[in-house]
């Protein structure tokens, strides 16, 4: 199963879209999660009734916005809408330990936006029991490249992610290191062996991971990287490089966390 949470903006409803893709691709099920405050879904009378029934009716529209374009990218999808209760984050993350893959938008509509939204980007992010796709710039439907970050420190699971998602969408796995010396690359020898399908190209760059990563995303469909941020909701921490791409990278990212 794969989950999107999805918030009625612009960005939620191409998260949707993606994540029906992605479904799609797996051969899996889709669910459409929208969290609301707790009291609204608990609330049947009194003084607040009306308005927390008005708020259950547009989280129906929402979801069902998000289903709606969903199906216009894979008719047949198996969809399931679920409504969750509480802060957006702790809400996710408790969801996304049922699921394989967890998708949210990103918004691009102003700093204020980005600033109610980002907590929920980088409190979620890196810290689910499942990898986290930000569906933030979407890609032409010409950028089938998949970018992987690869430190020397990168954990397998990342890896395997990343060739697992070149094989999915039938794309060329481009694996960057950021350093002077090649030889984290190395890594890949066991994951290419497993994945010979996959036409694996090697970069090696000096410079700013950040920066370097930021570029390579420029015609990619989707980047791989991972974080080692740690704790749940009361961290809410990611490591430098994966907040800055998270903020600027010019694809969809995935962060596949510890």
């Amino acid at each position: 199963m794969i989950i999107v949470g999805v918030d009625g903006s612009s960005a939620g409803l191409q998260a949707a879209g993606w994540a029906a893709k992605e479904a799609s691709l797996r051969g899996v099920s889709l669910t459409v999660a929208h969290a609301m405050p707790r009291w609204a879904n608990e609330t049947d009378g009194g003084r607040y009734a009306t308005i927390a029934a008005w708020m259950r009716d547009s989280a129906a529209e929402v979801a069902d916005a998000a289903v709606e374009r969903a199906r216009q990218i894979s008719a047949d999808l198996p969809i399931e809408k679920r409504y969750l209760s509480g802060d957006p984050r702790t809400a996710l993350l408790s969801t996304a330990a049922e699921a394989e893959l967890l998708v949210i938008g990103d918004h691009h509509e102003g700093a204020f936006i980005r600033l109610l939204e980002g907590s929920v980007k980088y409190g979620v992010a890196g810290h689910a029991d499942c990898p986290v796709v930000v569906a933030g710039t979407l890609p032409s439907p010409s950028s089938r490249e998949i970018v992987l970050g690869v430190a020397g420190d990168t954990p397998a699971r990342v890896l395997d992610f990343a060739f697992a998602e070149a094989a999915l969408w039938g794309s060329r796995l481009l694996a960057v290191h950021a350093g002077p010396d090649g030889a984290a690359l190395d890594a890949l020898a066991p994951h290419r062996a497993r994945h010979q399908d996959v036409h694996v190209v090697e970069r090696v760059d000096e410079g700013a991971p950040a920066k370097i990563l930021r570029e390579a995303s420029r015609d990619a469909g989707l980047l791989v990287i991972g974080s080692h941020g740690y704790g749940t909701a009361k961290g809410m921490l990611l490591g430098s490089v994966s907040r800055h791409l998270l903020h600027s990278a010019m694809c969809p990212v995935a962060v596949v966390g510890p």
